[in-house]
């Protein structure tokens, strides 16, 4: 097995990786809708609300926002300010993202999944809860989302930059395209 190929197995799998979990974060945006709704009638139509209905709210908003991260690069739908970077060739946009990776996704994702790995630890230590009456317990459960998050969004990051630095060794997008299908 080819090193080319080996590279595109990693990529398929990172990306299928993603894929999945893009699909199953999306079922967990009707969740959100329907406990939002909820939140609404009770709160307009029988003037109460719940402390864990509205802490559900934002650890759902979390835990979407965290796992489909990675998902949301793999298509390349992170907010960027294009003004500049639309206007430039294929190839430069592959330095582009090749240099946005090596300094500023690679180091970032890193440092958060550190910090946010004792974070969710001293949590999960202490079965951190909310400090709420009628709150959601097990608040290390959102708070393990964090570092998970970022390890997909990581690994995004390498397929990413796989795929951009074979642009800029010359590889057509298509034939990677052709040994990941």
């Amino acid at each position: 097995m080819g090193t080319g190929s080996c590279l595109a197995k990693i990529i398929k799998t990172i990306d299928t990786l993603n894929e999945w979990i893009g699909k199953g974060v999306s079922w967990v945006v009707i969740l959100l809708v329907a406990v939002v709704f909820v939140d609404v009638v009770m709160r307009y139509a029988f003037n109460t609300s719940f402390v864990f209905t509205q802490e559900l709210e934002w650890h759902l908003f979390g835990f979407i926002f965290l796992m489909g991260a990675g998902y949301t690069l793999l298509y390349d739908q992170h907010v960027r300010v294009d003004v500049v970077y639309q206007r430039l060739s294929e190839k430069a946009q592959a330095w582009v993202n090749v240099l946005g990776c090596i300094f500023f996704l690679f180091p970032g994702a890193v440092l958060i999944i550190y910090v946010s790995t004792v974070f969710t630890w001293e949590s999960l230590k202490f079965m951190e809860g909310s400090p709420d009456p009628g709150g959601i317990p097990l608040r290390f459960i959102l708070k393990g989302c964090i570092p998970l998050g970022f390890v997909f969004f990581f690994l995004q990051g390498i397929s990413m930059f796989v795929r951009n630095l074979n642009i800029i060794l010359g590889h057509r997008p298509n034939e990677n395209q052709e040994m990941l299908n």
